[in-house]
């Protein structure tokens, strides 16, 4: 292991202890707005308490702990993830984030490095999909961007505005935070592309924008023992070519630039063995790191479409629009720099995930830190981080606060 500032067996401790804190037989599952997640909070809580920071929760429900600067007319450095993850999900999708935020905070207080600005280390609300449908609660909160409708949405006979009251916040005064220098996460890839590249860090450009598009296909049902087979309208037929031509569509614009698309939710009707199919729904989700690859891909959808076989009829609608959100050009060259003075190789690279970054821009300039991770596995039990790759991306991250204190 690299010689490093941080410490990578506190950073180690620091993730076991949060994962433990999931719900039983299910690893690792600390759900936002649940018991569970409640509990990790206030594991965070006492953790920031203990490095010197100090505590408070903002109105969107965020768990910020704070360290002073010298100058309290400078702005804040921000760095965080989140603590919440998705059923039998990860250990390090998110925790890794928040906990190498805290140990840059640590590190500096232990080696008295007093800065100019402060220092803020962030858990966000529910990045992940929440029990209400919605996610980036938090960072979309602190962005001034959390639509006023979602607060009326309901789980278990509670509202969303409620459940952010029940964790601390206060949704009636949600507006745009100010005063932000710079925002830096740090995640884990979700991928393979530094794995097999052997690559220390992935520096990100730009998180891709999200569309999912609705695709339902109407035929005719038929008895499946009488009607021949050229005389039929068989919306399953006609739904297996277009997931497959949806596919290799992606396939030709991924071999240029970063693009997906992909078929996740799928369903038949009447579903009787003996009937030829006649309604399918497919929802696919598209993801693209240029607007215009993404407008393009939505026009060669209709034209296939509108060549559906005889007698077979579609309805599209998209149902999220999300654009692509660039990250700030002058701190992902800041990380670069950081990089290579600890000695740690980069390259950039395209997320395909979203993440609170990608909120946080919209309202201060934000930039991305990835680190491998095995296999390129997330969001299952098997997802792992080696802790050496953490405390890497922790000690860029630090080095990169030290230089941008500076400016």
């Amino acid at each position: 292991m690299r010689n490093t500032r941080v410490n990578p067996d506190r950073i180690a401790a620091d993730l076991e202890a949060l994962a433990r804190i999931t719900d039983p037989g299910r690893p690792w599952t600390r759900s936002a707005f649940s018991p569970r997640f409640d509990e990790g909070r206030r594991w965070l809580t006492d953790a920031f308490t203990r490095a010197g920071l100090e505590v408070a929760l903002d109105p969107g429900g965020n768990l910020i702990g704070t360290r002073s600067g010298s100058d309290p007319a400078a702005a804040t450095i921000m760095l965080g993830s989140h603590s919440d993850t998705v059923p039998d999900g990860g250990r390090f999708d998110g925790p890794a984030g928040v906990i190498a935020a805290l140990e840059v905070a640590r590190m500096l207080d232990e080696r008295g490095i007093r800065l100019r600005h402060g220092l803020a280390v962030v858990d966000f609300l529910a990045e992940e999909v929440s029990p209400f449908g919605v996610s980036c609660i938090g960072s979309r909160s602190m962005a001034g961007l959390l639509p006023e409708a979602w607060l009326e949405l309901q789980h278990d006979g509670r509202s969303l505005g409620q459940a952010m009251r029940d964790v601390g916040g206060n949704p009636a005064a949600i507006a745009a935070r100010g005063g932000i220098k710079a925002f830096l996460e740090l995640h884990i890839e979700q991928g393979t592309v530094l794995e097999s590249s052997g690559t220390d860090a992935g520096l990100v450009t730009t998180v891709a924008g999200i569309t999912r598009i609705e695709v339902v296909l109407t035929g005719r049902p038929d008895h499946a023992g009488t009607v021949p087979m050229g005389a039929r309208a068989d919306a399953l037929v006609a739904a297996a070519a277009l997931i497959t031509d949806i596919d290799a569509a992606a396939t030709a614009r991924a071999a240029q630039r970063h693009f997906t698309a992909t078929v996740g939710e799928f369903s038949i009707e009447p579903g009787a063995a003996n009937v030829v199919p006649s309604r399918a729904r497919l929802l696919i989700d598209a993801r693209a790191a240029e607007r215009p690859e993404m407008e393009d891909f939505a026009g060669w959808l209709d034209a296939r479409l509108a060549a559906l076989p005889t007698g077979i009829m579609a309805e599209t609608r998209r149902l999220s629009d999300n654009m692509p959100t660039a990250m700030d050009a002058g701190l992902v060259a800041e990380l670069e720099g950081a990089a290579d003075r600890i000695g740690a190789s980069r390259r950039r690279m395209v997320s395909g995930a979203g993440h609170d970054a990608a909120w946080i821009a919209r309202i201060a300039p934000a930039a991305m830190v990835f680190v491998p991770c095995l296999g390129g596995r997330s969001h299952c039990p098997e997802e792992w981080a080696e802790t050496a790759d953490i405390a890497l991306g922790a000690e860029l991250l630090a080095e990169a606060v030290i230089a941008l204190d500076r400016e």
